[in-house]
């Protein structure tokens, strides 16, 4: 989620749904488990994508490849031992400890096996994020139709969770989003949301003289609060929200930590902050949070609360803590990479041992764009569905307009490395003459010059 409220606060404006399964009252415990992989997905046939056994009719929205419905229930947080579980683990038993009800029992409940597949009004819609805006455009997300996609973020199950009764969860899962290709972007990725609702009572029962404070007034909107909040509740509300995630990440990188805190804009919250730390002598953004828009509490049924929301990326937590250097490495299976993370304790210290870092191949690819209907995503999406996991990084080198057509060329540079074994050219000469080929049928681009590079 920490990605999307991100990509959300550079557009100037940045958080996952429930399975139809799940009731608006009264979530069942069938909401906790896992869908398995094996019976997660079918490629796109036909006219309908299938998934988690349902049909959903195709249209011109559709843009979901099969590479990521291989993705698609493979559930790397809820693995034993997986580096990411073992983030989830640390948090979740954080969580568990630190905050308990008045019997002694854990305050936040914990759903980690909601299904991927929501409605766009549940990911967009019911988080206030306008219908125009450009986290919506289909260069961005993956969907299934015009109406259900690939969460593009955990918080696409916030509305409906606060809707049946929930004052305090958090739920995690996998999240898909099309973006550049790097070390540390991958299209699946995985968030944590959390959320903590507090009553009038609740808010204020600690305070000298908190029987006479209250959560809601009329008032303006101003750049540290709601028309709607008190100023005395957006403190407090601010202040226990800043305290639990400064605790959470002392409790996950030890005592000590420095973090600092830096105003953004989130449609969701307000005010919004994103909350960075300084690891190993560099400051690093970690997570975005906020006080919960007033709208979307109200419109999920609990207007006599208020309360703050946070969302973190599983990746971005455990490639600090564990210093791995490519996001890919997360869905290797070499047992090299896996049994470092087969630890006794969740929170013992692990220090990655790199594997053999094996000999790069780099090729590059240039092509006219068509018209219109082109994007760089297109193309990244095009490149990883046919080069999968050997395909490292793709740089856009070179955008050219020519002075009398005005037609626009683009260079990109492919690295090519698999993170288990040494490629050999011919492989890389086949993969690489694979993606020309599809985008000039699959893109519409034309012509291309091809340049071989050896590192």
């Amino acid at each position: 989620m920490a990605m999307l409220w991100k990509f959300m606060r550079v557009a100037r404006y940045s958080k996952t749904a429930l399975p139809p399964k799940i009731k608006v009252r009264g979530i069942p415990t069938h909401s906790r488990q896992s869908v398995p992989s094996d019976f997660a997905a079918s490629v796109p046939c036909s006219n309908t994508v299938e998934l988690f056994g349902k049909s959903y009719p195709q249209d011109d929205y559709t843009n979901v490849t099969e590479k990521i419905l291989s993705k698609v229930g493979k559930n790397l947080h809820n693995k034993k031992h997986h580096p990411l579980w073992l983030i989830k683990e640390q948090v979740k038993d954080h969580f568990y400890k630190q905050y308990t009800g008045r019997r002694g029992n854990p305050l936040f409940s914990v759903y980690d096996g909601l299904s991927p597949v929501v409605t766009v009004q549940q990911n967009f819609d019911k988080l206030l994020v306008p219908r125009d805006h450009v986290s919506r455009r289909k260069e961005d997300n993956y969907y299934l139709n015009r109406d259900h996609m690939l969460r593009a973020h955990t918080s696409a199950h916030q509305w409906d969770l606060i809707h049946s009764g929930l004052d305090a969860f958090l739920a995690v899962g996998d999240v898909y989003r099309r973006d550049t290709i790097d070390s540390t972007h991958y299209p699946v990725f995985h968030q944590m949301e959390g959320v903590r609702l507090f009553s009038c009572h609740e808010l204020f029962s600690s305070i000298k003289d908190g029987e006479s404070l209250q959560l809601f007034e009329q008032g303006h909107r101003t750049a540290h609060k709601q028309e709607c909040h008190t100023m005395e509740a957006v403190r407090l509300v601010e202040f226990n929200l800043k305290q639990v995630l400064t605790k959470l990440m002392t409790h996950i990188f030890g005592d000590g930590l420095q973090v600092r805190w830096v105003d953004c804009y989130f449609p969701f919250t307000h005010p919004s902050f994103e909350m960075e730390i300084n690891f190993q002598g560099e400051w690093l953004e970690v997570l975005g949070c906020g006080v919960m828009e007033q709208q979307l509490v109200n419109s999920a049924g609990a207007q006599d609360k208020i309360g703050w929301a946070f969302g973190l990326g599983l990746e971005r937590l455990a490639m600090i803590l564990y210093d791995i250097p490519d996001i890919r490495l997360f869905w290797s299976e070499d047992e090299r990479f896996l049994k470092q993370f087969i630890v006794p304790h969740i929170s013992q210290k692990i220090k990655f041992q790199p594997l053999s870092r094996y000999p790069p191949l780099i090729n590059d690819i240039s092509f006219w764009l068509p018209t219109e209907g082109y994007s760089k995503n297109d193309f990244y999406d095009l490149a990883r569905s046919v080069g999968g996991d050997l395909i490292e990084k793709v740089v856009l080198l070179d955008e050219y307009t020519h002075p009398k057509t005005k037609k626009v060329s683009h260079c990109y540079r492919i690295v090519y490395r698999h993170p288990e074994r040494t490629l050999t050219q011919n492989e890389v000469h086949r993969i690489h003459q694979a993606i020309e080929e599809s985008a000039v049928r699959e893109l519409g681009v034309e012509g291309r010059i091809f340049c071989l590079h050896n590192e």
